[in-house]
């Protein structure tokens, strides 16, 4: 999107928070939460159609899953931003041809999934749900699917065994900086923000660091980030490193934030077989 448009929406959300800044703040996040992209294309539909379908539901969320049989471990793969399932085909190409037991899944208000508003909150409690339905052994996610999922982990003390890190923010609160900067957003606007995260979610955005919610992860991990990734720092992956203990860090040239390569590939196999 243009990013003067965007400076001018975010003008306007400035305007409104000098007559209530609370409603200018539901405005800012209903617009920060609601992905522009990320469902299902028509050509990606051949290949996902050759998944067992599965509907999980959390709340009034249903949540789209897609299941490949397998008889060795259950892998569930969690994309990012405004991605879907399908963002793992090569993957889980591969996880097949080793008899993987894998399920994928749809984010709120992506693919195939209900909801019209996506945050790292909403998707850790998705995930969690799902882990408990499948009785998932290893997650890889990419992205903020792998802070989610991180953040699952935490908040209930999964006995997930393996969890994959791909591209990975190390804090919620670098997220959401990077979107007011975006916007432009004002003081006012800035502050009613960190006092909606904090009335919905019980923590302003600075809680959601590295440091809170990676220390007591037992399950061991994998971070693999590339060092030129324009759209999450690799500075992150050495902050997700220096605080999830149990971790082993990879660090790729070249490839992007996608990190769909078969160099990548590579690593993530050797660590679900090892």
């Amino acid at each position: 999107m243009n990013k003067y448009f965007l400076k001018t929406i975010g003008g306007f959300i400035n305007l409104i928070s000098y007559f209530s800044p609370t409603y200018a703040a539901q405005i800012a996040v209903f617009f920060f939460s609601k992905p522009k992209k990320g469902k299902i294309k028509e050509d990606e539909l051949p290949f996902l159609n050759t998944a067992e379908k599965e509907t999980v539901q959390y709340q009034s969320i249903s949540i789209a899953t897609y299941h490949w049989s397998g008889t060795k471990e259950t892998v569930l793969l969690v994309h990012g931003w405004e991605s879907n399932a399908f963002r793992w085909k090569d993957l889980i190409e591969l996880l097949q041809a080793q008899n993987f037991n894998i399920i994928a899944v749809d984010a709120p208000a992506h693919g195939m999934s209900g909801s019209k508003i996506f945050n790292v909150f909403l998707y850790s409690e998705c995930i969690h749900a799902i882990t408990n339905k499948f009785k998932i052994d290893a997650i890889v996610g990419h992205s903020v699917g792998a802070t989610a999922s991180a953040l699952a982990l935490h908040n209930y003390n999964s006995s997930i065994k393996k969890l994959v890190s791909l591209g990975a923010p190390s804090n919620f609160a670098g997220i959401i900086n990077n979107y007011i900067l975006m916007m432009g957003y004002n003081k006012k606007v800035i502050n009613a923000m960190n006092a909606y995260y904090l009335k919905h979610f019980g923590h302003e955005p600075d809680y959601f660091s590295a440091k809170n919610f990676l220390k007591d992860i037992q399950a061991e991990g994998l971070i693999i980030h590339d060092k030129k990734d324009r759209i999450i720092s690799y500075r992150d992956a050495l902050d997700i490193s220096k605080h999830y203990k149990v971790s082993k860090l990879i660090k790729t040239v070249g490839l992007g934030h996608g990190l769909k390569n078969d160099q990548v590939y590579n690593h993530i196999l050797e660590f679900l077989n090892d």
